[in-house]
């Protein structure tokens, strides 16, 4: 299984504005291993970045001038993408942006030089609910050294994420990916991988006081906004008869 994780970064929030990408940075990875392969390219955006950008990724104007423009090296992130599952974080902004860079060279939109694209924001929002989902946070969350990160770099933030999404999404690798190929089949060449499989070998972690804590308010927050408690309260302390 082929993954790319993708990052941009932007001369403003909104391309509808004329604002344009200046840097584009990603990684593979091939059976949830990086491959060392990746792709890091500055673009000439023909225009000032907004300073707000600007503070976040320090790309000045005189030094993106002497960069090819997106027009120059469409074709090599296009290449790099093909096939591949397309993993970024809140993608729905890096799209739009890619979108509008690929009309402008009379191409269609990024979705369809890619097998998928993931969003790993979402994802993260449905493991960790109400809790902060940056890429610092889940970096935290998950123990990923991010000291060497002042400014934000795509190239950085697409090796970042990385780590974040195998970390994040690990327990995969134990359900999927681990079995050997002399236990996936019996002697008739049955396929006995699910049968085999030895769930004691799983690690269990064990919600701390903290977590449980963060669970109680997040229950509170359903309760308040549905007017009623939450199934799982209902089940947990069911109505007397």
């Amino acid at each position: 299984m082929r993954q790319i994780i993708l990052d941009t970064e932007t001369t403003g929030l909104e391309p509808r504005e004329g604002h344009r990408i200046v840097e584009v940075g990603g990684v593979e990875l091939f059976n949830r291993k990086l491959t060392g392969r990746h792709l890091h390219l500055y673009l000439n955006p023909d225009r000032d970045s907004d300073p707000e950008a600007l503070a976040i990724h320090g790309l000045t104007t005189e030094f993106l001038a002497g960069h090819p423009r997106f027009k120059d090296v469409v074709d090599q992130v296009l290449d790099f993408v093909q096939g591949a599952e397309v993993i970024i974080h809140n993608a729905s902004f890096d799209t739009r942006f890619l979108d509008a860079e690929l009309q402008k060279v009379g191409k269609g939109p990024f979705s369809q030089y890619c097998d998928s694209i993931t969003d790993s924001l979402l994802v993260a929002r449905e493991m960790h609910p109400g809790k902060r989902n940056s890429l610092d946070a889940l970096c935290e969350r998950y123990g990923i050294s991010n000291s060497h990160r002042t400014l934000h770099g795509a190239l950085l933030d697409s090796e970042l994420l990385a780590d974040v999404w195998l970390a994040m999404t690990r327990g995969q690798d134990a359900l999927l990916m681990d079995f050997d190929e002399s236990d996936s089949q019996g002697g008739d060449g049955s396929d006995l991988s699910l049968g085999k499989f030895d769930p004691s070998v799983l690690k269990v972690l064990r919600a701390s006081e903290a977590d449980q804590a963060e669970h109680e308010k997040y229950m509170d927050v359903l309760e308040k906004q549905n007017k009623k408690p939450p199934m799982w309260r209902e089940m947990l302390n069911p109505a007397a008869e």
